[in-house]
């Protein structure tokens, strides 16, 4: 049975950056490539070959959403799950998002305690969808 083992992460800000390293890395156990924003994560993403791709929405050069409808047109990247973070957590700010084909969103701040078991929720409902 597959599992989730690797995570791509896109975020700016340093700090959350070194959190989601704690989190995913320290406390989840997963191997990581930390990336600064969304032009970096696309660069990376292909040769890294995650399991699931953390991305931040707002973020300079290339958003989140926009880095993720470039990876779905990739056909290594194109199923791969893909969570937003968002400190805009209204219901119609994260319904659009997932109507954008996000798999999940993550509200900042987020505890960077349960992140790893949310991400592999998102992971498993994501893998549970796929056809075959």
């Amino acid at each position: 049975m597959e599992q989730l083992r690797k995570i791509l992460c896109a975020e700016d800000d340093p700090d959350i950056r070194t959190i989601l390293e704690f989190s995913l890395g320290a406390v989840g156990g997963y191997a990581l490539c930390m990336c600064a924003d969304g032009a970096e994560a696309l660069a990376q993403a292909p040769a890294f070959l995650p399991d699931l791709i953390l991305l931040d929405v707002m973020m300079p050069r290339m958003t989140g959403p926009e880095a993720m409808h470039a990876m779905r047109r990739m056909p290594e990247l194109a199923g791969t799950a893909v969570v937003l973070m968002s400190a805009r957590a209204l219901p119609h700010e994260i319904e659009a998002l997932l109507e954008h084909g996000a798999t999940g969103v993550i509200v900042k701040p987020f505890d960077p305690m349960t992140l790893a078991e949310n991400l592999k929720i998102y992971w498993n409902y994501a893998h549970a969808k796929r056809p075959g």
